[in-house]
């Protein structure tokens, strides 16, 4: 099942975080800044935080909101699955639920920025998997040799 999040939910996904060998404790710090603007400030559109539950177990999340300046483009702050489950599609319908979020608040265009290390050739794989197309790249972005590339997928 995949739900708003509740403030009960913030132990789970910090734990969850600091299991995720790709992320760098200050990536799992700004995960659960959001997380708390989420919380603290339930009535706030920026940060809108799913989680998928299953067996009352927090399994994964995604993090989407309408980018600051522009009509109908979304970002997909953070889509995240607990390791112990990756590979059994929870990914896939967290993808779908942003997706859905934003087709039904009329957006045109949602974005996943990602790294271009090799431990995030899996999260490139899904995003391609899942129909997103590479609409940029910046090199040398978050480090020397560590590109930014943007995934982006338009809907009609």
């Amino acid at each position: 099942m995949i739900r708003k999040l509740k403030s009960e939910d913030r132990a789970q996904l910090e734990n969850m975080l600091s299991n995720v060998n790709q992320f760098k404790p200050i990536e799992c710090d700004i995960a659960l800044e959001l997380i708390d603007i989420a919380i603290m400030n339930p009535a706030q559109g920026d940060y809108n935080i799913f989680v998928f539950e299953d067996d009352d177990k927090v399994l994964g999340y995604h993090c989407t909101g309408l980018r600051p300046l522009t009509n109908g483009v979304y970002d997909l702050y953070w889509i995240v699955v607990d390791p112990t489950v990756q590979g059994k599609g929870i990914g896939a319908k967290l993808l779908k639920h942003a997706e859905d979020f934003v087709k039904d608040r009329s957006g045109r265009l949602i974005l996943a920025e990602t790294s271009s290390r090799d431990n995030y050739d899996g999260t490139r794989g899904f995003y391609l998997k899942h129909n997103y197309s590479i609409l940029a790249e910046i090199k040398d972005f978050y480090s020397i040799e560590d590109n930014l590339i943007i995934f982006g997928k338009y809907f009609n």
